[in-house]
């Protein structure tokens, strides 16, 4: 993108004309303006709405209003994320703040004519709640976002995150104005009594970070963000890189002043392409107008920001690894302390915070530390951002005051459990993270609670399982991520998680003893005991966590050679209902390895269980449903009464477990 000539920011009354010239744009967005005339069309540029073809809904929009000459009535605004991810490509007309989900490029006719130039809704582009089918006009009105306080995501969705100008209408660089004008002391002190603590996952509070670099008498010194956690649930980080990257600069550059740093880079990823891109050209705009670089704002203090590009290793979302990454050499943790606030870059003192504190930065310098503290509980303080995914009918990323509880998370803002079928587990936290049962919905959400029954906060991941998962398999697939992420350093990491992941492995294929169910334990706190860095030490969290709450199921897999949710393909078994076979012969044709016999119309077919390979085609086109899946095998003279809860396994989705 190119980047337009900007005038010079040298103090403040320079930042309050820039935010009067651009305000009244985004007072009329959010339905603040006087005066009305003109029309904004928000769409989502975000990395999911990209990939669902927001670009070219866009393209679409600006070409149609071309075609009925209403460029100067309604402006087209590329926006970050809003959030809901699943219902994109999303478009939101202001100011009569209309939500339209799922547009497609066929819908922009229909948009433009209908709506632009008639003044009517189109009714089959809103959002409908997934239980009732209630449809909304307004954004606020979806219980997705009514549920939500956005706070640190506000202005994602609703500025254009390629225009410095209008962060700063959004009070943007004040914060980093008012700091300025204090001792970096001063400034260390607010952020420790504000009580923010770091949002990458160990919860360590930012301020005594900040502190122990201010302390080293050292001339060099840097502020490294953190945008390159591995975690999925990370994707919070990467949004709000792509709709407000201005408050990670921000809040950067009041902790480069904090510290006494000249220098900053921002490691990120470089699968994160929109990101990268967002991050160079608000870095150009701030240096441009002198918001980075030399003598910022007409003080001695002088800062700039690099980008260096990740590969994308989970191990790299710690710290020390993330620093050997940063300056070339292997991606690997190392024994601490020093820590990085004593030696980190190049040996320096190196604060690292990741995307999300440093963007809650501004805002307490802007709204005060005091009312910072009012936001959240004692001890967790502020928001959380969450991406949110699973089994749950709304998914997508969402912002909510610390201490608010699981159930309002899943229910009230997720819209509860696809399919009206039954909440099994939580896991919070991303992979590292524990599965937390329907016993704690009511528990708040905050860093001590989480820890307390055997979870973490993480980086903000929230995944929803319902009946349908098996919490063996889920361990099995956590640990296999770790496994494989694991930088190798360290024995405990190395090795224990591969003995680890062999014992699910046996178990989900019916192969353990008991006696491999307390190896399983000894091993899992082994290796959080004894790893070198957060990756090994929190990898065994879903094993220990589904031991805990879920250990009838692991004893069911050992003892009883059965899967529960029926998720564990070696112990499943499939099996003709005799009194539904009609003998079509429509199964036996579909299988591919000759596991079904029988005479066509003299009922019933035989699955020979030595054969099967349980692939569940036959399932899936059996015309009459006659036949079941279960993790054991059902004796034949037994095997009739399942019909009924046959029927609604088919019904409901759900296949049924003997």
């Amino acid at each position: 993108m190119q980047v337009k000539s900007m005038s010079m920011i040298k103090s403040i009354k320079d930042l309050e004309a820039v935010r009067e010239k651009y305000l009244p744009s985004i007072q009329l967005r959010l339905g603040e303006a006087t005066n009305k005339t003109e029309t904004h069309v928000l769409v989502c540029s975000g990395t999911a709405c990209t990939s669902s073809a927001s670009q070219a809904v866009r393209e679409e929009l600006l070409h149609q209003l071309q075609k009925h000459n209403l460029e100067k009535q309604v402006k087209v605004i590329k926006t970050g994320c809003f959030g809901f991810c699943q219902k994109g490509p999303i478009v939101l007309v202001e100011p009569d703040n209309i939500f339209y989900c799922q547009v497609e490029r066929n819908d922009v006719n229909k948009l433009v004519e209908k709506h632009l130039m008639e003044g009517q809704v189109v009714e089959e582009l809103l959002f409908h709640e997934p239980d009732t089918g209630e449809r909304h006009q307004k954004m606020e009105d979806i219980r997705f976002f009514h549920n939500q306080q956005r706070v640190l995501l506000q202005n994602c969705g609703l500025i254009n995150p390629e225009d410095i100008n209008e962060y700063i209408a959004r009070d943007g660089y004040f914060a980093l104005a008012g700091a300025l004008n204090q001792r970096p002391a001063d400034v260390i002190d607010q952020v420790l009594k504000s009580g923010l603590r770091g949002r990458g996952g160990g919860g360590f509070p930012a301020g005594k970070k900040w502190e122990i670099a201010s302390q080293q008498e050292v001339t060099s010194k840097y502020v490294v963000c953190n945008a390159d956690e591995g975690d999925p649930g990370a994707f919070m980080d990467r949004s709000i890189l792509e709709g407000d990257p201005h408050a990670v600069l921000e809040g950067m550059t009041i902790a480069a002043y904090a510290i006494g740093a000249s220098q900053g880079y921002i490691y990120v990823r470089a699968e994160y392409p929109i990101a990268v891109d967002r991050l160079e050209v608000a870095i150009r705009q701030a240096q441009e107008v002198g918001l980075l670089g030399k003598q910022i704002l007409s003080t001695d203090f002088s800062f700039d920001i690099g980008i260096k590009l990740g590969a994308g290793a989970f191990v790299c979302g710690e710290e020390t690894a993330l620093l050997h990454s940063a300056m070339g050499a292997r991606g690997e943790p190392r024994p601490r302390p020093p820590y990085p606030a004593q030696e980190g870059l190049w040996g320096k003192p190196t604060i690292i915070n990741n995307v999300e504190t440093l963007a809650n930065v501004p805002l307490i310098f802007r709204k005060g530390w005091q009312w910072y503290m009012g936001q959240g509980v004692a001890t967790s303080t502020g928001t959380k951002v969450f991406s949110m995914a699973g089994k749950i009918n709304n998914t997508g990323l969402i912002e909510v005051p610390m201490g608010t509880s699981l159930r309002t998370i899943i229910y009230d803002i997720g819209g509860g459990i696809q399919g009206e079928r039954s909440f099994k587990a939580v896991q919070t936290g991303g992979p590292s993270g524990g599965c937390i049962p329907e016993d704690y919905l009511d528990k708040p959400v905050d860093y001590d609670s989480l820890k307390e029954i055997g979870s973490m906060m993480g980086s903000g991941g929230l995944i929803v399982m319902d009946e349908r998962d098996c919490m063996v398999d889920i361990a099995r697939f956590y640990v296999e991520f770790a496994q494989d992420e694991s930088c190798g350093r360290c024995t405990p990491c190395r090795v224990g998680t591969k003995r680890l992941l062999e014992i699910l492995q046996r178990i989900t294929k019916g192969q353990a003893e008991m006696e491999d169910l307390e190896l399983l334990e000894e091993l899992a706190y082994d290796i959080r005991d004894a790893s070198l860095c957060g990756l090994g030490q929190t990898a065994p969290n879903p094993v220990l966590s589904t031991l805990r709450y879920f250990r009838d199921e692991y004893l069911a897999h050992i003892r009883d050679k059965h899967c529960p949710a029926g998720v564990c393909k070696e112990l499943l078994h499939y099996q003709v209902v005799e009194s539904k076979c009609i003998g079509c012969g429509i199964c036996a044709k579909a299988c591919g390895v000759d596991a079904i016999s029988g005479e066509k119309k003299k009922p019933p077919y035989k699955i020979d269980p030595k054969k099967c390979v349980r692939c569940g085609v036959c399932l899936a086109k059996c015309p009459k449903e006659a036949i079941i899946r279960g993790g054991r095998r059902i004796p034949a003279a037994t095997a009739a009464v399942q019909e009924g809860v046959n029927n609604h396994a088919h019904s409901s989705g759900i296949y049924t477990n003997a």
